[in-house]
């Protein structure tokens, strides 16, 4: 494990994705948010996705030249055509757009049909708050995660977002539907380490904290058990509904990897028209600094809001560097030679 400062691996990251053709802007754009990615910590949906989004845009599974094109506008909802573009790009095209809508109407929402992996949703959600605005975000996925009581894969590990603005720092909730997505299982693995909690059964049915096991069956354990299988059912066909895209099971049909053909969702809200900016400033102060005075249970140092930790992470990784597994950072720069 080594650290790399955070414009080595944004350049390097951009020179691997020139290298596998896209144009010089999209490539600097995505480079910028894997590498944001892994400086919060989320090395799963940064560096470490990086050669597989090169694979899949040599095999032709993600078109590097499309454009989000608008199917349909009806005032404060607007459905767009991704045509299987470069799934940061869609979402950036998307929430901006969005919060273009918010700011005439209050709220905007954007439904993305026929889309790709968009990496870490919650880079969407940081980039609505970090502009005064709120956002729900939300993806469906191929199949990847057994329905509760099921044993083979049928419902998607459909991440979900939402962000509150916030001058001392946002809000963000960033949650895959399983207890632990597949890439935190795959950074576990890297370390050689066990889960905190058990996040899936091995191939014998047995729930177990062995993230190599879990990986291998894919039978991951939705969070909340039954609740989660749930919400990840209805992310779904909510989805498609509002894109007038492709469920689930249509995506399984397409088989060209991770999400692509992915329906996607981006509604944005001004909290300038709602309660007003300093109501809205008062109000997330005093959620965030009354779960931060909670008393820690038995085993915690402290109590966090979600979004905290990320941005704790981020101070220290700009600092120091980016921690990187050695494997995953020498495959990156063997694509960007």
């Amino acid at each position: 494990m080594q650290r790399i400062e955070f414009s080595l691996m944004q350049q390097t990251i951009q020179r691997a994705l020139i290298k596998a053709g896209l144009d010089e802007e999209s490539a600097r754009t995505c480079a910028r948010i894997h590498t944001e990615s892994s400086c919060d910590g989320i090395a799963s949906h940064g560096l470490n996705r990086v050669a597989r989004f090169v694979d899949y845009v040599q095999k032709g599974w993600i078109n590097v030249r499309a454009k989000p094109v608008q199917e349909k506008s009806l005032g404060a909802i607007a459905i767009y055509n991704g045509n299987r573009g470069i799934g940061i790009t869609n979402a950036l095209f998307a929430v901006e757009k969005a919060a273009e809508m918010a700011r005439e109407y209050g709220v905007g929402i954007v439904a993305m049909k026929n889309s790709s992996h968009w990496m870490r949703g919650g880079s969407y959600g940081w980039h609505a708050a970090t502009r005064g605005l709120a956002a729900i975000c939300w993806t469906n996925t191929e199949s990847c995660m057994p329905a509760w009581g099921g044993k083979n894969t049928r419902i998607g590990n459909n991440p979900f977002v939402m962000a509150v603005p916030r001058t001392k720092g946002p809000i963000v909730l960033d949650m895959a539907m399983s207890q632990y997505s597949y890439g935190k299982l795959q950074v576990t693995r890297l370390k050689n380490e066990k889960l905190p909690y058990p996040g899936g059964y091995d191939s014998q049915g047995n729930l177990t904290d062995d993230p190599g096991p879990i990986e291998a069956s894919m039978r991951i354990l939705p969070a909340g058990y039954w609740k989660g299988s749930g919400l990840a059912i209805v992310l779904d066909a909510m989805a498609a509904l509002l894109s007038a895209g492709s469920p689930t099971n249509e995506i399984d049909k397409i088989g060209e990897g991770s999400c692509t053909g992915a329906s996607q969702i981006f509604m944005v809200f001004d909290p300038a028209q709602l309660g007003g900016t300093q109501f809205t400033e008062h109000m997330a102060d005093s959620v965030a600094d009354y779960v931060n005075q909670s008393e820690p249970a038995e085993n915690s140092r402290d109590v966090r809001y979600p979004g905290q930790t990320a941005a704790l992470n981020r101070e220290q990784n700009r600092r120091l560097g980016i921690p990187v597994d050695d494997a995953v950072w020498d495959e990156v720069m063997r694509l960007a030679e």
